[in-house]
C-alpha cells in the first residue's frame, strides 16, 4: 500500500501513455485534406513538446533555487532536467520532421517554426557544452544556472513567438489556425490532453532517475 502511495504518479504516467498509444492508433479522428491520418502525429509531437517545457520550467526552479542556496543537489536537479528536456526536446523535431515529410513534402523545408526550434535546441546544447569547459565546480554550477534561467525565456520566444510573426506552414503561426480553433474533434482531445499529462510524468520520471544516478556517482566520486 506504501508502494502505491509513493508511487501513483508513475503508476498514472505509464496508463496514461499506455492509453494515449492505443487509443491514439484505434479511435477515429477528422477527415482533413492533405492531414488524413497523418493527424494521428498530433497525439504524439506536441506531447513530447509539453514534457520538454514541463522540465526545463523545473530546471529552471533549481537553478534559482541553486543561486539562493548554492546546494550541489539543486545544480544536479537542474542539469539532469535540463538532459531530460533536450530528450523531449529531439522527440519532437523528430516526429515533426516525419509529420513534414507526410504534409509538406520534405522533412525539413526551412519553415521558421522549425529554424526557430533547431536554433532553441542548439541554445541547450550550448548549455551543456558550457558545462563541461569548466572543471571547478562551483564556478561551472553558477555559470550554468545564470545561463540556464536566460535560456528559456529566450527559448520560448524562439518557438513560439517568432514563427507567429512572419509566414510559416505551422498550425498556429504566420495566420495560419491551431487545431483546437477549428477541427480539433472531441474524440481527439479525450486522447490528446491525457498525452499532455502522461508525457509531461513521464519526462519527470525520467528526470528523478538520472537525478537520482548522479547523485551517487558524485558520491562514489566523493570517496574515491
Amino acid at each position: 500500500m506504501q508502494f502505491i502511495y509513493k508511487s501513483w504518479w508513475k503508476i498514472l504516467a505509464v496508463t496514461l501513455v499506455f492509453y494515449t498509444m492505443i487509443a491514439g492508433f484505434l479511435l477515429p479522428v477528422p477527415t482533413l485534406p492533405i492531414l488524413h491520418e497523418t493527424i494521428r502525429n498530433l497525439y504524439f509531437h506536441v506531447p513530447m513538446w509539453v514534457g520538454m517545457l514541463t522540465v526545463f520550467v523545473i530546471s529552471v526552479y533549481y537553478s534559482i533555487k541553486y543561486l539562493n542556496t548554492g546546494k550541489e543537489e539543486y545544480d544536479l536537479a537542474a542539469v539532469e532536467c535540463v538532459n531530460t528536456g533536450l530528450l523531449f526536446f529531439a522527440l519532437g523535431l523528430i516526429t515533426g520532421m516525419m509529420w513534414a515529410k507526410y504534409t509538406w513534402g520534405e522533412y525539413w523545408s526551412g519553415d521558421p517554426k522549425q529554424n526557430s526550434a533547431a536554433i532553441a535546441f542548439l541554445l541547450y546544447c550550448a548549455y551543456l557544452v558550457l558545462r563541461n569547459s569548466m572543471d571547478e565546480e562551483q564556478k561551472r554550477a553558477k555559470i550554468s544556472a545564470i545561463y540556464n534561467i536566460f535560456a528559456f525565456p529566450i527559448m520560448l520566444v524562439l518557438i513560439f513567438i517568432l514563427p507567429r510573426l512572419t509566414d510559416s506552414l505551422h498550425p498556429g503561426n504566420g495566420g495560419n489556425p491551431a487545431f483546437g480553433k477549428y477541427d480539433l474533434a472531441t474524440s481527439m482531445r479525450v486522447v490528446l490532453y491525457p498525452a499532455f499529462i502522461g508525457w509531461s510524468l513521464m519526462a519527470i520520471w525520467i528526470a528523478t532517475i538520472r537525478y537520482r544516478i548522479r547523485l551517487i556517482e558524485n558520491k562514489k566520486n566523493a570517496i574515491n
